[in-house]
Parts: structure tokens; C-alpha cells; sequence
């Protein structure tokens, strides 16, 4: 076994060192040996033929994986050797690229210039080339992102383009072409272009030819940009511009005047040489022209069949002339107005009762109102010689009608220097015969000044007697029991009087610095810390649009109480003021315990009345069923005096019954337990049952009842017995106050949503200090009436009114009569319940 072995090992050397020498040619994986090899296989198979089958598999195995490594070594060696040819063809035609690459680059750099790429995607650049184009000599590194920064060697305008152009061509591969000036004054050309997925920007400088094609093109775009501008300010202007050839026809003209010349288009009026202006203005604006002078004149011009004034204006430019023509219509307008303005102006100022005298910059008066010339007493024929400042004032000194002066020409100095001063300056002269002139001198804006007299020995008159009374009023509110205080506008205190600064405890001397508002109440608060009540008497103090007045009671922690109130002043100041009513308000606290004490006592009045009620109603009834049971027949005969007493009986304990039940009734109302029983009522019905019961009244007392009712009134939705009620009381109470043969109206109308009603005497009426008392309970007065009764009729009155969601009024005249009116809803959905 160790033989074959070696013989394989053998073998296989043998097979790897002809691969090496080139030999190799072989497909099953056998080499050719020579004749001593070939001996040493057959032994081998010999050798084999004798192993068992444990020997063979493993022999096979190796054989297997012996065969794997010389076929892969074999394929290695070819793979090496074609690598070697490709990488000696690559390094040849590495040398050419860079050859011609070198060619490349000597030729684009042969003239200074750099390059900067961006590859597509990238952010940072690639520069080449001559940096020194732009950036002075230095480090490499620093130098190059210089290149980058174009702020460093443009100006700033120049660097905004550059930076928006590359800008633009990274992003979306726009191109530019730009002709650019350093801020060293090298003209350059940037160029940008997106090639072969990079984005390249070559930088130029420019020189010979170039350099003047691109300066020509900068100026040939500045002139462009400035004929656009002037292009479209000439179509934007709404004066007439045009330009003429030396010919004398029009190369251009805009809008405005193909407007103006009522032509169609500015094309038109040229094609057409359609003129604005009339040809003897034509002809007077050539002759000028012609001379080599400018042409200006006012003249009219006809547009649109209405005459306008025009302020012409042209020149020669070049060979030709150009011209425009300004709308002045409105500007005479405004001068003629203006002249009238200032006519009516003299006019007015001539009714002024202040003598007014204007001077011109020569001091030259100029105009004078007769205030003026009846103040000084002055010869118009004089003033009208328009005298100067000087002349005016030697006459008046001459005739001593102003105070003579220890150095008149100074005096009259100063006075002159009004004519150079730029603002207005008083003064007040007394006069020799005892007035007093006020005297005003206003610079003119043209030069000049304006005196203003005024005759005010009345107003310092009325000045001192106000002084007076100021004193007065200090006085006064010195001595004033309230302490009062007056702040301004701004919140300060302007005044004060010394009982203001003892109730607050404050120093006068602290007030008289003028404090604020907030400041005083800060002094004020170990007093009185009320926040609520401090900050509505900030508010109206300081308030401008709301300025009320505000009255408050403060209850201090030393146990006084004031009334405070803010009283809004014309001037725009507000007075505050405090009263110390602690005296008043223990009197009121007195009076209010005094007042709740009677209000129970009137309370257990009311409770007695209604108990007693409730007690006497059960006899009363009694009392009145067996009067009513004597009165039958049936019981027997009574005697007439006996029939006499009965009758008495029965109307009294009628009358007494009457009574109770109002009592109940109102006892009922006031507790909220009585409820209405609704449904629709016929007024006319309703008013005959009511007065059912007293005609006998009427007729003893001879007394007419008119009754007018509205036959438009229909029904409306009330309790029936209870309005019933209402009328009954009405019309007891006016026929218990109408004199015999009076008459009693009742009307009835429907107002809205309501149903009024009324009943009117012509008894004596109501004294004004009762009429608020004739609906209290037991409130009953003769006044002149025949019948006194208990003085619930008119408080049962309003209380069923109101609880049916109406109201009651008395109109009443003494001497002529009580009208009573009752308003009743017509709808009561919403007063279904008293308790409601």
C-alpha cells in the first residue's frame, strides 16, 4: 500500500511540474509519462487489484479529491496567465488615456483659467487650474475654498447672481453664461454647463477682443434695461410723449398720446402722423427748435370735444426732438381757486373783530382788515400806500397810541425779528389810554409776518375777577366739613383741601407733589383695603371714554363709615369726595331695626286679621242661615218690626261676610295659594252681572251708567268670577264717590295683545300724596264720599289684576274725577298659576 502511494505522490509532482513548464494537455486528468512511469502505474493497478473493499473506498476518495486539486490547479494557472495578458494590454492603454490627457489639459489651460466640477449627487467640488486668476497667492487649501466663497472676490450684487446661477445648475442642470468684474477689477467670463453627469463651472479672465465683446454686451444690456425702463415709464405716464425724426414725423409716442390724439394705438398715431397739438403751436414750437432752444408754453388742446390746458415742453436729441406735454387744466383750476380762496379769506378776515395786518418779506404791509385801521385810528389813504414795517410804527409813536420806550430803535429791533423766526411769538401792549392790546406775530411759509391784534382789557378784566374767585373757591373748599379732591386728566391730584389729608391720614406736603391716583390709594389702604371698590374709583378717574360718576359707602377698619362720589368735571378732571356719615348710619341702623321690628308687627297684625277671619266666618254663616230661615214664610208671621230688624241683621252680616271673604281672598293671594280658573270671557256679560248688584245704589243715588265697549273686543281668556270681582269694586268704589246725578263711564278696548278696561267718576277725586295708598289694605278715606267701607275693594282690585299677569293705573285730577285702568293679557298661557 505504501508503494502505491508513493507512486501516486510521484505522479502527481510530476503532473504539476509540467503545468508549470506550459504542457498541459489533458481532458480526462491523465498525464503522459515516460516509459518508468508508465511501469510504475501498472504495478500500482497490479497493487490495487489486491486490496479489500474498506481500502478501496478510501483509496477512491482520495483519488476523487486528488482529481477536485489538480483540475482546479490547472484552471488557476490558465485564469493567472490571462489576467497577465489583459493587465499588460490595460497598462498600455492607461498610457495612452493619460498621454492625451496631459494634451487636454495643457491645451484648455494654456490661457488662465479654473475649473470646478461637482460629480452628480456630490457636495464636495473639485477645483483645477489657475487660482491665482482670483485669489492672491497662499495656502493651497484655504485658497481653493475661497474660490467657492464669490462674496471674497465679487462684488456683492455680482456674487448673489454667481451663487443663484450654480445654484440652478446643480439642481437642475440649467446653464449660464456670465460676464463678471472682480472686486480687483479683472474682467472674467463664469460658464456653467452640466457634462457627462457633472455639473462644470469654467472660470475665465478676459482679454483682447473678448474682453471688449463682453463689456460691449454689458453695456449693450444696461442700455436695453434703461430703454425698457423709459419705455415703460413713457407707456405708464399719463402725459403725452412723443418723438419726431428730423424730418419732422413722429418715431414714437405712447399711449397717453395716441389717447389724447384720438388714435387708435401708438402704432396708429405713428403710421398716420396724427398731431396733438394745432399747427400754429406746431409751427411757434419748430421755430424754436429750429433756433436750437428748448420750447416751452401753456397752450389748449381739444380731446374728446372738451378744452384742456396743457404745459408743453421739447428739446432737440439728436437729430431728431422730443417732446411732453403735462396737463396743467387742474393746476389753473387750483390757482384760479386758490385766488378766490384767498379773496374770501380777505373777505373773512375783514369781519374779524382782531385787527389783522400782513407784511412781506420787504416789510411791506400787504393787507390790513378795518379792525386793524379802527384799532390804530390810521388814514386808510395811508395803509393803502403799502407802507413798511418801520413807516407804520414812527406814525404810531408819532401820535401816541402806543407806550413810549426807553430805546424805541431796540425795541423796534426785537420786534423785527419775527421776520426771520420760524415760530409765532406773543406779546401784550399796554397802551396810553389804558388797553390792553394782545398782539400775536406769525412768520409767513413766503416770507413776511401776519400781526394779530386783539383788545383784551376785558379778558384780564375777567382773568382777575376769575383769580378772585379761585381765591374764593380754595377758600371755600378749605373750609369745607367733606374732603374733597380734584385729579386730572392724567390720574394726578391737582387739588386737595386739608380735610381730605386728616381723613386719610395723609401729609399735605405728600399731596402737594401731585401723587397719582394709585399712589394715594396705596397711602389710603391700612384704611380701607376694598380691592372692588379701589379699582372703580381708578376707572373713573382714569377713564376717557366713560366717565360716570361712582358712589360708594366704605366701611373703614377704624369702625367710620363714608360715602364716596366721583363727579365727572367739564374740563376733563374729576372731584372725588368723602362725607363721614358713621353718625347718619348708626341713626339708619337705629331706624332699620325700629322699621323691621313695626314690619313684624304689622305681619302679626295681618296674622291676627286672618285668623280672626277664618274664626268669624263659620257664626257669621250661621248667623246669616237662620236670618234667612226667620225670613221664610214658613216659619211664621213676623211683625214689621221685626221684619224691620231682620232686614238690618241680614244686611249687615251680608256686608260683614263680604268683608271676611275679601280679607280670605287676599290672605290667599299674598300666600300664593290661590289658583285661576280660566276660560273665555264675554266682557258685555261679564259687566251686567257686575253691575246686577248695584242698581239699586244707582237708582237711589240718581246716578248714570254709561257703558261703552268695543264690539271688536270679542273674548279674551281670563277667570271670570274673579274679573267679576274686579268690576263690582270699581264701580262700588266711583258710585260711593260720584256726587247724586253724576255718571259713571266703563269702556272696554282691545290694545295688542291686551284687553284694557276702565272706569272713570266724576266725584272729587284723589289728592296726589294719597294716590300711592288707595291699593294698600284698609286704606279708606271719605274724601268726600257718601259710603266709608273697610278698604280692601281696590287691594283686591290690583292683587286679581297682577294675578293674571296685568296691571292697574289711577289717573286722577281733585275736583275732577278718578279714571281706573285695568290691563288684562289677552293670552294667559303664561300665567297659568299664581304660585307661578
Amino acid at each position: 500500500m505504501s508503494s502505491v502511494l508513493g507512486a501516486m505522490r510521484r505522479t502527481l509532482l510530476s503532473c504539476t511540474t509540467m503545468v508549470q513548464g506550459g504542457v498541459v494537455a489533458a481532458v480526462s486528468g491523465i498525464c503522459p509519462a515516460n516509459a518508468r512511469e508508465m511501469t510504475l502505474m501498472e504495478t500500482a493497478r497490479a497493487a490495487l487489484a489486491g486490496l479489500h473493499r474498506q481500502e478501496a473506498a478510501a483509496l477512491t476518495v482520495s483519488a476523487s479529491v486528488l482529481g477536485f486539486s489538480v483540475v482546479a490547479a490547472i484552471l488557476l494557472m490558465r485564469t493567472r496567465v490571462r489576467a497577465s495578458a489583459v493587465e499588460a494590454k490595460l497598462r498600455v492603454e492607461n498610457q495612452l488615456l493619460q498621454n492625451e490627457s496631459d494634451r487636454y489639459r495643457a491645451l484648455l489651460f494654456a490661457e488662465p483659467q479654473i475649473l470646478i466640477s461637482w460629480v452628480a449627487g456630490g457636495d464636495r467640488p473639485e477645483i483645477s487650474g489657475d487660482i491665482a486668476l482670483l485669489i492672491p497667492q497662499g495656502n493651497q487649501n484655504y485658497a481653493q475654498q475661497r474660490v467657492l466663497a464669490f462674496g471674497t472676490w465679487l462684488h456683492p450684487e455680482q456674487a448673489l447672481e454667481m451663487d443663484r446661477a450654480v445654484e440652478s445648475l446643480r439642481e437642475s442642470g440649467e446653464g449660464f453664461l456670465l460676464n463678471l468684474t472682480t472686486a480687483a477689477g479683472r474682467s472674467i467670463e463664469a460658464m456653467g454647463r452640466a457634462i457627462g453627469g457633472q455639473a462644470i463651472v469654467r472660470i475665465r479672465e478676459l482679454s483682447g477682443l473678448r474682453k471688449e465683446l463682453a463689456e460691449m454686451s454689458i453695456r449693450h444690456r444696461h442700455l436695453a434695461e434703461e430703454t425698457d425702463a423709459l419705455r415703460a415709464f413713457a407707456a405708464a405716464i399719463p402725459q403725452p410723449i412723443w418723438a419726431r425724426r428730423a424730418n419732422g414725423t413722429l418715431s414714437f409716442v405712447n399711449p397717453a398720446y395716441a389717447r389724447a390724439a384720438e388714435a387708435g394705438s401708438p402704432n396708429e398715431a405713428i403710421e398716420q402722423n396724427i398731431e396733438l397739438l394745432e399747427s400754429a403751436e406746431r409751427a411757434e414750437m419748430e421755430q424754436k427748435l429750429a433756433q436750437g432752444q428748448a420750447f416751452s408754453a401753456r397752450m389748449p388742446v381739444a380731446i374728446g370735444g372738451r378744452r384742456r390746458i396743457f404745459d408743453v415742453y421739447a428739446l432737440n436729441v439728436g437729430e431728431g426732438s422730443a417732446g411732453i406735454a403735462i396737463d396743467s387744466s387742474e393746476a389753473a383750476e387750483l390757482a384760479a381757486a386758490l385766488q378766490r380762496m384767498t379773496d374770501a379769506h380777505r373777505r373773512m378776515l375783514d369781519q374779524l373783530s382782531s385787527g389783522v395786518a400782513v407784511f412781506d418779506a420787504n416789510k411791506r404791509l400787504t393787507f390790513y382788515n378795518d379792525s386793524y385801521r379802527r384799532l390804530w385810528d390810521l388814514d386808510p389813504a395811508f395803509l393803502d400806500s403799502e407802507p413798511d414795517d418801520s413807516s407804520v410804527l414812527e406814525r404810531l409813536r408819532a401820535s401816541r397810541k402806543i407806550s413810549e420806550q426807553p430805546d424805541f430803535r431796540a425795541w423796534k429791533n426785537k420786534l423785527h425779528e419775527a421776520y426771520r423766526a420760524v415760530e409765532p411769538a406773543k406779546d401784550t401792549w399796554y397802551l396810553p389810554d389804558g388797553r390792553a392790546i394782545s398782539i400775536v406775530t406769525t412768520p409767513n411759509p413766503e416770507g413776511g409776518v401776519t400781526y394779530l391784534f386783539d383788545d383784551v382789557t376785558e379778558s384780564l378784566k375777567l382773568q382777575r375777577q376769575n383769580d378772585g374767585l379761585m381765591r374764593v373757591q380754595r377758600e371755600t373748599l378749605d373750609n369745607l366739613a367733606e374732603a374733597v379732591a380734584v385729579f386730572g386728566g392724567n390720574g394726578r391730584a391737582r387739588l386737595f383741601n386739608p380735610p381730605f389729608a386728616r381723613m386719610w391720614k395723609l401729609a399735605p406736603e405728600a399731596l402737594a407733589e401731585q401723587p397719582h391716583i394709585e399712589t394715594i390709594e396705596q397711602w389710603c389702604r391700612p384704611l380701607y383695603d376694598d380691592n372692588e371698590a379701589w379699582q372703580a374709583l381708578r376707572a373713573s378717574i382714569t377713564s376717557i371714554d366713560n366717565r360716570s360718576s361712582v358712589q360708594l359707602r366704605m366701611e373703614r377698619k377704624d369702625g367710620s363709615v363714608l360715602d364716596c362720589m366721583t363727579i365727572p368735571l367739564p374740563d376733563g378732571a374729576t372731584m372725588l369726595t368723602f362725607q363721614d356719615v358713621t353718625d347718619s348710619v348708626n341713626v339708619e341702623r337705629a331706624l332699620r331695626e325700629r322699621n323691621e321690628a313695626l314690619e313684624t308687627a304689622d305681619q302679626m297684625k295681618v296674622d291676627f286679621v286672618h285668623h280672626v277671619s277664618y274664626e268669624l266666618r263659620s257664626p257669621l254663616t250661621t248667623i246669616i242661615g237662620f236670618a234667612h230661615f226667620l225670613n221664610d214664610p214658613a216659619t211664621g208671621p213676623l211683625t214689621y218690626k221685626q221684619s224691620e230688624y231682620l232686614g238690618y241683621i241680614t244686611t249687615s252680616t251680608n256686608a260683614l261676610l263680604a268683608i271676611i271673604n275679601n280679607i280670605l281672598d287676599l290672605a290667599t293671594i299674598d300666600a300664593g295659594a290661590m289658583t285661576l280658573d280660566l276660560g273665555p270671557v264675554d266682557l258685555r256679560k261679564t259687566v251686567e252681572e257686575a253691575t246686577a248688584g248695584l242698581q239699586d245704589r244707582l237708582a237711589r243715588d240718581n246716578i248714570h251708567l254709561d257703558v261703552n265697549i268695543s264690539p271688536a273686543i270679542g273674548h279674551f281668556i281670563a277667570d271670570e268670577r274673579r274679573v267679576v270681582q274686579v268690576l263690582y269694586n270699581l264701580l262700588a268704589n266711583a258710585i260711593g264717590f260720584s256726587p247724586q246725578g253724576g255718571t259713571i263711564v266703563i269702556s272696554a278696548r282691545r290694545s295688542h295683545n291686551s284687553i284694557v278696561f276702565s272706569v272713570a267718576d266724576s266725584g272729587p277725586g284723589i289728592p296726589p300724596e294719597v294716590q300711592d295708598k288707595v291699593f294698600d289694605w284698609f286704606e279708606s278715606r271719605a274724601n268726600g264720599s257718601r259710603h266709608r267701607g273697610a278698604g280692601l275693594g281696590l287691594s283686591l282690585v290690583r292683587s286679581f289684576v297682577e294675578l293674571h299677569g296685568g296691571t292697574v293705573r289711577v289717573d286722577s285730577v281733585p275736583g275732577r274725577g278718578t279714571v281706573v285702568t285695568c290691563e288684562f293679557p289677552a293670552d294667559q298661557t303664561a300665567h297659568r298659576s299664581a304660585a307661578e
